[in-house]
């Protein structure tokens, strides 16, 4: 085993304290996603759009990173092979507990994005239309740094590369819904790798994954990480 591709999905972050999307409580049973996840939204209410990110934001600030979160980082550091973390979240937690590299395919909710210029740069506090491009300077064009429904997920020439040279994916805390992510473990069979899913219950597309561990992400991912660098030995 040389090469481990992860997935992460809003699972792994949920006992942190950030919710899930998708679930009979998850945050899209609760706001309508096309007023407040769509370029169109932001465009007709673009106030509702940030003060719905603002909360969020503050939200991921007042997080930490669970035993899900510190064991993926210390699989990072001690693995003998290469672990690259693709993640479907926004948040930083990945990053808190100890990660580094990880691939936001759907952007970062403590980054700006200028829908004028596209430049893109940290930002922490509350974000509104009076605020101004750090680079060009233009106001009411500040937005968040999250790839909306109907908009283009970040680095994917990258991640398609990473599943084709892989030898195992792993998909953690993912709902197996939303394309292309829930496509990733097909790419990665496709190549021949092992597949594994780790949920706290069985997935959409749980069928295509040669394993699966279920049960708290905060549980099943430290064990399933020391069994991993034990059999690495």
């Amino acid at each position: 085993m040389k090469h481990i591709v992860i997935l992460t999905g809003a699972g792994i972050s949920a006992e942190s304290g950030l919710g899930t999307f998708r679930d009979t409580d998850g945050l899209w049973t609760k706001y309508d996603l096309n007023e407040v996840a769509t370029p169109e939204g932001f465009a007709r209410n673009p106030e509702m759009v940030q003060a719905f990110y603002n909360a969020r934001r503050e939200n991921c600030l007042g997080a930490k990173p669970n035993a899900a979160h510190v064991a993926l980082a210390r699989l990072q550091a001690d693995f003998p092979g290469r672990l690259t973390i693709v993640t479907q979240n926004v948040d930083n937690l990945h990053e808190r507990g100890g990660s580094t590299g990880v691939i936001h395919m759907h952007g970062e909710m403590l980054s700006a994005l200028c829908s004028a210029c596209g430049h893109q740069w940290p930002w922490e506090g509350t974000m509104g239309m009076e605020d101004s491009c750090a680079s060009c300077a233009a106001t009411g064009t500040v937005r968040p740094d999250v790839v909306w429904f109907g908009e283009m997920p970040y680095h994917m020439d990258r991640i398609y590369a990473e599943l084709a040279a892989c030898d195992v994916f792993v998909a953690i805390g993912t709902s197996g819904q939303v394309y292309p992510a829930a496509g990733f473990v097909s790419e990665a069979r496709g190549a021949g790798a092992e597949t594994v899913e780790i949920n706290l219950e069985a997935s959409d597309n749980s069928g295509i994954f040669t394993r699966q561990i279920l049960g708290p992400a905060s549980e099943t991912v430290p064990a399933w990480v020391d069994e991993l660098l034990a059999a690495a030995e």
